[in-house]
Parts: C-alpha cells; structure tokens; sequence
C-alpha cells in the first residue's frame, strides 16, 4: 500500500515544511512518496499580498498534480485543514484520503481565524474578518507567538524543551490574508463527504474519540458529520505537535490511516443511552418546579424562605443539544436532592454553546443568580453555587471576588484551568482565582478515574488554594469516572453526592462570613 501513495505534508500557523520533515523521512523508508510542503509566504521571506487560503489551496493542488503515485493522501494540521479540505474538494478523483490531525474538519464559510486558539487574538481577527466583509481592507502579516504564548496554541506534551525552543525559534509570520479568506467549498467532498477522511485525535491534547462521541450523543444536527460513515478516527497519546513530539508514531498512524484503518463514531442508540441521559445515582422523588426563562426552581416543603442552590452545568452543550441541560437526570437530581434536604435547587440553562462561549454563559449564571435570590421562596443572603466539569471555570469571577450573599462553592469533577489549546481567556482560570476566596467555603468532588489533563487542574487548584489558606473539603471518589453522578450507581457514587449536598447544605446554615 506504501509504494503506490503519496503523502502531501501540510504545516499549520507559523510553521513551514521543516514541521513535518522527520515524518516525511519515515514514511519513505517505508516506500511512500512523500511531499512535506511550505505554504506560500510561509518560508520566512515577506509573502506575496495575495498569499492567502487559496494561494494555499492552489500550493496543495499542485503537488497533488506532482505525486507520482496513484493514491494521495492530504495530511493537514491546524490551519493546514483548510487547504487540505479545499484542495481535497476540488479535486475529489485524485485524493485517496484527507488526514486531518487534531484539528476540527472545517465547514463552508469558515475563516481560519475562527480556529485560531488564543482568545485574544482570535477576537482581534475575527473583528478584522468582519472589517473586510465590510470593505475594510486589512494588510500585514500575524506575529508568530512568543515561546510562552506557544503553549496557547495546544499542548506541548512530550516535545520537551529542545522541541518547544524549535517550534519557537522558526516560527514565521502568517499572511493575514490566509487567516482572513473564508473556505469555500463546492460540495464535491464538502459535508457530505466523497473523500475519506480520518482524524487524528491527540488525547494529551484535550481530544478523543470518547468526546466526539460524547459530542453526537447531544443530538445538535449540525455535529452530525462527526458520525459520518466516511469519517473516523485514530488516537495518539501526545501533544499538539505529534510530528515534532513523536515523528516515528505519527508517519505509523498516517500509515494506518492511508490503509483506511481507524474507528468511525458511534452515536446514542436505544441500547447506547448518552451518559448524560441516564438515571442520577440517588433516588430522589419528583419536587415542585418552577421554570422561568432559563432558570428552574425545585421546591422544598414548606413555604418560607430557604437557602438556595445554583446549579452550573459544564459543555460546552450546543444550541440544538435536545433535551437542554435543565432536564438532563444528573442536574435535575442534584437540584431535588437539595430541596429534599431543604434547599430551592436552582438549574440554569446557560449558553456555552463552545468554547468561545464563556462570557456569555458567565452572564448566563450572573442573571441566573440575581434571578434566584429575588424569589420570594429563597433567602438572597444564603446561596451556594455548585459547579460541574467544564462549568468549573465559570467558577473563577465567583472565586475572585465573593459576595458576602455567596456561602458556598462546590465542584463536581471539575475542570479548574483551561487546557493548552482551548483558546479562553485568562478570566476563567479558577486555579489562579481561587487565591482570592478568603474564608469562602469551597466543596469539591474529586474522581478517582479522572482523565488526567483534568486531574492535573484539580491538583494545581487545591495546591493554590493551600498556599492562600482556603478551606477546601475534597469528597473522593477512588473508584469514579468524570460524569459518574449519572452512571452506576455504587454505594460510593450515592457517598459522594450526599456528602457533598450535606457540606453544602451546612454551610448555607452557617452564621455568614461577615
């Protein structure tokens, strides 16, 4: 299969051929051909004006035309996906397969700038995207990162420090032009997919094929390509940059993809029920529940004032994820079993529809909050916030500055720091946060069987809060998973729930900090 292909190497941002030069080598000890190319105005020289995304396309195309072989395979990492895409669009009847590598599959009318990581950046580029569509022209080049500000753009794992002081040192600039142009797609391989497509998913990198199935099990039709029958997926346990971190496993994988090896995704069935979607763990009877706007009120008995609870999921969950989180078992269960013990369970459906979302939902839970303590069954003066996974970053402005109102916080198998890659900013970073929560009380949840890249924000949060003296009472759950309050339901599982609610629960009867 080697000796009839022909690997077409597309570098990402700031990078040039040199990126995949240890791969190409091996692939053609292996038989293959192999082309590690250098995009237009990417060589270190000033780039033409119009080196933008399809000067690039045009790049792939004509090595495409060069390769000898019968089959070519276009191998594309972070900005390179888009060329790639293009060029596998336009010429469907040559391209054997596309290799997309821990990069996301662009769609039509997507702009490069969009998938650029570091938030503030990618805000100034996608406003300068909207200048041009409205006649504003934008020239220049992008500045490539700073050594540290690399680590923004993905993981760094197992290049150590001689393969981070490479990636830096010959780093170029990216014609803006290439960051600016929207993909265009003529449907030929566009979503619908003519050519086969594999994606390398880099698990030290935040990815996996567990989490694009957790992503098609939320039902948002516009993920459904990800379950595509021409689409699968093949994992390396590495960092953001296989080709530098790993070139000997990264040309085996590329091997492996070419020979059309990989898994393809499977989406929620009767017999596979989401994980979000099966029963909380306690058996809680039904309460009365109030729903207004994006906010649901579970009821205790009784009819005075109690002490609240907020509940903030995690996601991100994507705007047509059906049902919303709000009626999602584990949440809903976690706002009955505090009202059972005498709390208004309060569940807000946010919208951190991905992961450029963060503000908005943090506004989200701000409204959400002002919401709770104005009902006339909640005491505005006792209330609690209980964070879940990926919502534990929301967690950071309640940390940093906290109300006299706010009793408690909780985590449940929390995220505490954003991962290399993800592009939020700085704001939402509860391990650093936390060193400003004084005498607030904080609970947190703490699995066992945590994916490490989210063990590891667990770890740096409970050090910082050590070192700034903030008490944290840690609920351990040697034998969980991340999402276990709707998994199996062990006597270890039901422990962790009800201990956490019980901690929350007397702190919101605790005198008040002031």
């Amino acid at each position: 299969m080697a000796g009839n292909t022909a690997f077409v190497l597309v570098p990402g941002l700031h990078t040039g051929g040199w990126i995949w030069q240890d791969v190409a080598e091996r692939l053609r000890a292996a038989g293959a051909e192999a082309v590690a190319l250098t995009l237009s105005g990417m060589g270190g020289e000033a780039g033409p004006e119009g080196a933008g995304l399809e000067a690039h396309i045009a790049d792939v195309l004509r090595a495409v035309e060069r390769a000898d072989a019968r089959r070519v395979v276009l191998v594309g990492h972070c900005y390179g996906v888009h060329p790639v895409v293009g060029a596998a669009d336009r010429r469907p009847d040559r391209v054997a397969r596309v290799v997309l590598v821990d990069t996301p599959m662009p769609r039509d009318g997507d702009p490069p700038a969009a998938l650029v990581p570091p938030h503030a950046l990618r805000t100034e580029l996608l406003r300068r995207c909207a200048d041009e569509a409205e006649g504003v022209r934008t020239h220049g080049d992008v500045a490539p990162p700073s050594r540290e500000g690399w680590r923004e753009y993905g993981s760094l794992h197992g290049l150590g420090e001689a393969g981070a002081e490479r990636l830096a040192g010959r780093a170029v600039p990216q014609p803006w032009a290439a960051l600016a142009q929207p993909l265009r797609l003529t449907g030929a391989a566009g979503a619908a997919g003519t050519v086969p497509t594999t994606g390398v998913l880099c698990t030290a990198n935040g990815a996996s094929l567990a989490m694009v199935e957790q992503a098609l099990a939320l039902g948002d039709p516009s993920l459904g390509y990800l379950g595509a029958p021409h689409l699968t997926y093949l994992e390396m346990a590495t960092g953001h940059w296989p080709m530098l971190s790993t070139p000997g496993a990264t040309a085996e994988v590329l091997l492996r993809a070419a020979a059309g090896e990989g898994t393809a995704a499977r989406g929620p069935s009767a017999e596979r029920r989401p994980g979000y979607l099966r029963p909380f763990v306690v058996d809680v009877p039904a309460r009365p529940r109030e729903r207004t706007g994006r906010v649901d009120f579970h009821l205790p008995d009784g009819d005075g004032p109690c002490p609240a609870v907020v509940f903030v999921h995690g996601g991100p969950v994507p705007a047509g994820a059906r049902p919303t989180p709000r009626d999602w078992p584990g949440l809903a269960g976690h706002a009955r079993l505090v009202a059972r013990l005498g709390a208004v369970g309060v569940v807000v459906d946010h919208r951190l529809h991905d992961l450029a979302g963060f503000r908005t939902a943090a506004q989200d839970v701000r409204d959400a909050v002002a919401r709770a303590r104005s009902h006339p069954r909640v005491d505005g003066g006792r209330v609690a916030l209980w964070f879940l996974s990926v919502g534990g970053l929301l967690a950071a402005d309640w940390l940093a500055e906290p109300a006299d109102w706010l009793r408690c916080v909780a985590l449940t198998y929390p995220v505490l720091a954003p991962l290399p890659g993800w592009g939020v900013e700085p704001r939402f970073r509860p391990a650093r946060a936390v060193r400003g929560a004084g005498g607030l009380p904080v609970v947190l949840t703490r699995v066992g069987r945590e994916r490490p890249e989210f063990a590891a924000t667990v770890e740096e949060f409970l050090l910082a809060a050590r070192e700034a003296g903030v008490g944290v009472q840690v609920v351990d759950a040697p034998s969980a998973e991340h999402g276990f309050d709707t998994g199996e339901a062990t006597d270890e599982a039901r422990h962790a729930v009800t201990t956490a609610a019980r901690a929350v629960l007397a702190h919101l009867a605790a005198p008040g900090r002031g």
